[in-house]
């Protein structure tokens, strides 16, 4: 066995983990000593126990926030303090390992292991659903080529999908020269309606019935074509059966942790399964979880997608902040933020302003978790907290890199005074059926901060496509870069009077929400101009070094 791939000896095997959950060896299944897969007969007769916190972000930046290893940071800090708690997070996807943003299992003393398997091949989770997805759309093409569809080639909307940032693939034309010629491409797999899918989901006749109704693509009169007209879902079951158990890893300090599913925030719904969220909830008193990237974004869609179609609710809210990143949202460059700059951080807390504002209106507790670096001085930490003291918001800072569960205690204990004695109805910004413009409206004003939305003359007519097929009821799930609250990445702090843009929709029906394509943003990522795919290396004795 590679060194790489063997567990460290201060970590306790994942089925001592498992049992001291209460999960029965015979619901596991192992992969090595280190990793599990969980039968879904572990939440039979499982009450949901705990107490579920979502950890989001103010808008990130090159400096980057830590909300992952927050998240893990905080467990282990309730760990600390005597509770039972386990993570519920999402999967890595290589895209971004290889890319721009490297391993996504945390950092320092706040991470999750094995983190380099977890950030490769894992459990095969991602390649499970990358092969789903591509035979569907293989067979859409056989279909297509042997006359077996009611299906035009310029009505098929399934792309193929790839776990690799390959902006090649974006748009490309396949069976060139054939009758069936088409305009097709790439997403990258965190981006595929399979992957949504395969997180809503609840069991194996609920992904069943959702890859049944996914819409394939229109009939020339505007019909919608469903995958179950392919007669392969039996065949997609049959590949998506083992990915649809939840994943069980743990932290450093030996906290359980549930990975399963990668969807990204700023071109799908951002959240990890529901059935990972439920066994983190079934067998702890608290699950840590977390919404990809900034509130506006993940947080947004975890309320009115996960939350709407599972009927999970947080009982807390954590709002990770760093100082570096609220400076740059005021003005400060990136290669002099490690100069202090009380001024740019005054003016660059109406971001996290922005987002204290958004999280409010979901009537639950907010606390402000400050994301402590080195190079932090102790009179901008004194202005953060200050801030959320006039706000009456909880604040803590936390060193949870250098520290681990030890520089979360704090955190962790604001975030027990916080939780409410009673859980209470989850409010929704927008109602489901409202008209779609209505819900855009609702999302671009109150969370984004917008002063409208407009649609383009193409969004215009996917809309009605849509509309008049009787998909307009769906929830939105709003693809728009992570970098602003705006549809332009270069608006940092909090912009104000723009407009948001819609230029295209796409469906997901089977994953039950509307894609609404905002800005440039594009469902295959690029890769950077020195991807981080140049650091990474293997020693001669299988040690994996750079991610």
């Amino acid at each position: 066995m590679l060194v790489a791939h063997s567990l460290p000896r201060m970590f306790p095997e994942i089925s001592s983990v498992a049992r001291s959950l209460g999960i029965a060896d015979d619901h596991l299944s192992l992969y090595g000593r280190d990793k599990a897969k969980v039968s879904l007969k572990a939440l039979e007769s499982r009450p949901q126990k705990g107490k579920l916190i979502l950890v989001s972000a103010i808008t990130p930046t090159p400096a980057g926030e830590g909300k992952t290893t927050m998240s893990i940071g905080l467990a282990q800090g309730l760990k600390k303090i005597g509770q039972s708690v386990a993570l519920a997070l999402r999967q890595p996807s290589m895209g971004p390992v290889f890319g721009r943003k490297g391993g996504a299992t945390g950092g320092g003393k706040s991470t999750v292991q094995p983190a380099e398997s977890i950030n490769l091949h894992f459990t095969g989770d991602f390649h499970a659903i990358t092969s789903a997805h591509n035979l569907l759309s293989s067979v859409i093409d056989n279909q297509l080529f042997n006359q077996q569809t009611h299906l035009h080639p310029g009505g098929v909307l399934w792309k193929r999908v790839l776990d690799v940032n390959d902006r090649a693939l974006r748009s490309l034309r396949t069976s060139v020269g054939k009758s069936t010629e088409r305009s097709a491409g790439f997403d990258i797999t965190a981006a595929s309606e399979v992957m949504a899918i395969l997180c809503l989901s609840e069991s194996l006749a609920d992904l069943r019935e959702r890859l049944d109704r996914i819409v394939i693509g229109f009939t020339a009169e505007g019909t919608p074509v469903l995958a179950k007209e392919c007669h392969v879902t039996g065949a997609l079951l049959a590949l998506l059966r083992d990915a649809l158990q939840p994943n069980l890893v743990q932290s450093v300090e030996g906290v359980p942790a549930f990975l399963h599913g990668g969807p990204f925030a700023n071109i799908a719904h951002g959240c990890n399964s529901v059935l990972a969220t439920r066994m983190a909830l079934a067998h702890a008193d608290y699950a840590v979880t977390e919404a990809g990237f900034a509130f506006d974004l993940g947080g947004e869609k975890f309320m009115h997608i996960k939350c709407r179609q599972s009927g999970l609710k947080p009982e807390a809210i954590v709002i990770v902040a760093t100082v570096r990143a609220l400076k740059m949202h005021g003005g400060v460059e990136l290669d002099s933020l490690t100069q202090p700059d009380p001024a740019a951080l005054s003016k660059g807390l109406e971001n996290l302003a922005a987002h204290l504002d958004s999280a409010a209106q979901f009537g639950r507790p907010v606390i402000v978790a400050i994301n402590k670096f080195t190079n932090d001085s102790a009179e901008e930490i004194a202005l953060v907290h200050d801030f959320c003291q006039a706000r009456g918001v909880p604040c803590a800072t936390a060193d949870v890199f250098g520290q681990g569960g030890d520089g979360a205690v704090e955190l962790a204990e604001k975030v027990l005074a916080a939780l409410p004695s009673e859980s209470k109805p989850l409010p929704y910004l927008y109602d489901a059926h409202a008209p779609v413009e209505e819900k855009l409206h609702a999302i671009a004003t109150r969370v984004y901060g917008a002063s409208g939305v407009e649609l383009t003359e193409a969004a215009r007519e996917k809309l009605a496509l849509f509309t008049r097929n009787h998909f307009g009821h769906l929830p939105l799930c709003m693809a728009k870069t992570q970098n602003s609250l705006s549809d332009d990445a270069k608006l940092l702090g909090r912009p104000r009077g723009f407009t948001i843009t819609v230029r295209d929709f796409e469906i997901a029906h089977g994953a039950g929400f509307l894609v609404a394509l905002t800005g440039t943003m594009m469902r295959m990522p690029a890769l950077p101009k020195v991807p981080a795919a140049e650091r990474i290396q293997v020693s001669p004795d299988g040690v994996i070094s750079g991610i």
